[in-house]
């Protein structure tokens, strides 16, 4: 966030080539990058396949197929292999990964115990997260030393769900154990190597490096410790625990209970962290939105604390947040699979497809978006809103499988901005080479490097 006026920057993306070159380019940067593979096509067509691989990936973009698609009330298209390989060492057979019936169960015990873990509560352990995180950066301000932006969201959001989870701070020892290891999984878990998604079969498992699996392992010894300890009843951990099963009467097991509450962990921290990156880059490069946003902060809450009723009423900055999800959606693929051959949205599917529903291309889709790939807020304003397509902005996903934590993640959004927006000014260095990848979530290449400086009034 930056004071001084300045030319606009782009909000940072791949440039869209033909789908050879698009190849040739994800394979020479070799990151395994997604984002990079894809063709100009992807941003205009209703469906299409994406290259050409052993197993077909088609990529589809109507709002209308897409629901289709996620509600899957055929039990057709399930979640794609190459997700459920990738997680399954550190979050089992959770609701994040899990389909049919166990997924229902899951569910239908979950959702009762997200909603009595009431936002008003868990709004205060947002509030003390974002108090420590503030006084960091007043010592960072003091001292002129740079910050690493992506590091600085991921522990604030961290924090905040080791406090709305478990009841203690990232401070204590097993909760930073957790955050470290994360850390680790975050940057070296392998959910697709391009050269294999071309030549693979469908359902081919993906091996994870060693030090991978070390991480999920130490993560899950962490969680199952947090859980043995926990006393606490007002936080999520807690309502988890003492969730049951309508039919049988029966709880989570230890097992099931790590693998839950390790995707809270995961889907909490490392989703919000990527929004949070993002949203604080964009508004260091837009000094105009900055200054509305201040201007909203400042007349809903002044320079006293920022309660929950406040945040409900500060509709920039929900703006705000919900265009960054919009153009750097955290969960920037939603692969589905083929478990048998099907027709759907004129596409005729063999069993083993990749299925792929992307919010990053439906988000910036041109017949559906007014200029797609430029940062305007006022398209989440009533009015804009209302001009909307239905079912073309996908965050948290759609239908029954709808993140449960949506309005959780947007609370704590409005909260973090609006709280580090009144305060402090980040200048980034090198914003220009900033570019975003598809890891396991929608981040920059390489750390966005900044200094905090204090407001100037």
């Amino acid at each position: 966030m930056a004071q001084k006026q300045g030319p606009a920057i782009d909000p940072p993306r791949p440039r869209p080539l033909w789908p050879v070159a698009a190849l040739a380019r994800t394979l020479w940067q070799g990151e395994g990058n997604l984002l990079a593979l894809l063709p100009a096509s992807a941003y205009r067509v209703a469906a299409g396949a994406l290259g050409y691989s052993r197993r077909s990936i088609i990529l589809f973009n109507d709002p209308v197929v897409v629901r289709q698609i996620l509600e899957d009330k055929d039990g057709i298209f399930p979640k794609s292999d190459l997700m459920v390989g990738a997680l399954e060492a550190l979050i089992g057979e959770s609701i994040f990964v899990t389909d049919g019936e166990t997924w229902r169960r899951q569910r239908a015990m979950i959702d009762p115990a997200f909603s009595h873990m009431r936002l008003s509560i868990a709004f205060k352990a947002m509030s003390e997260a974002v108090t420590d995180q503030e006084a960091r950066l007043d010592q960072l301000a003091a001292s002129g030393e740079p910050l690493s932006l992506d590091l600085a969201m991921s522990h604030l959001t961290a924090d905040i769900i080791c406090r709305t989870v478990f009841s203690v701070s990232l401070d204590v020892g097993v909760a930073r154990d957790v955050f470290d290891d994360f850390i680790v999984f975050e940057r070296d878990v392998a959910q697709v190597r391009i050269a294999r998604l071309i030549s693979d079969p469908a359902w081919t498992r993906v091996p994870q490096k060693p030090g991978v699996l070390a991480a999920c392992a130490r993560i899950r010894s962490h969680l199952g410790a947090l859980i043995d300890g926990h006393t606490g009843t007002d936080d999520i951990a807690g309502a988890v625990m003492a969730a049951r099963d309508a039919s049988t009467g029966e709880g989570f097991s230890r097992d099931e209970l790590i693998d839950q509450l390790g995707v809270f962990f995961l889907a909490g921290h490392e989703t919000t962290a990527s929004a949070l990156t993002w949203a604080v880059y964009m508004l260091a490069s837009r000094p105009d939105i900055l200054a509305r946003l201040r201007a909203e902060i400042d007349v809903v809450a002044g320079g006293g604390p920022v309660s929950f009723e406040h945040t409900r009423r500060m509709p920039f900055a929900r703006a705000v947040f919900r265009e960054t999800l919009r153009l750097y959606p955290p969960i920037t693929f939603m692969p589905r699979v083929a478990l048998k051959p099907a027709s759907i949205g004129g596409r005729t599917l063999r069993r083993g497809a990749l299925v792929m529903i992307a919010p990053w291309t439906l988000h910036r889709h041109k017949s559906y978006w007014q200029e797609p790939d430029r940062f305007d807020p006022d398209r989440f304003l009533p009015e804009g809103e209302a001009a909307q397509t239905p079912g073309a902005f996908i965050p948290f996903g759609a239908g029954p499988h709808t993140c449960v934590g949506a309005g959780f993640a947007t609370a704590e959004g409005i909260l973090v901005l609006a709280r580090l927006a009144r305060r402090f000014d980040f200048d980034v260095s090198e914003a220009r080479g900033v570019r975003p990848v598809a890891r396991l979530t929608t981040r920059p290449a390489r750390e966005i490097m900044c200094r905090v400086r204090l407001r100037h009034v």
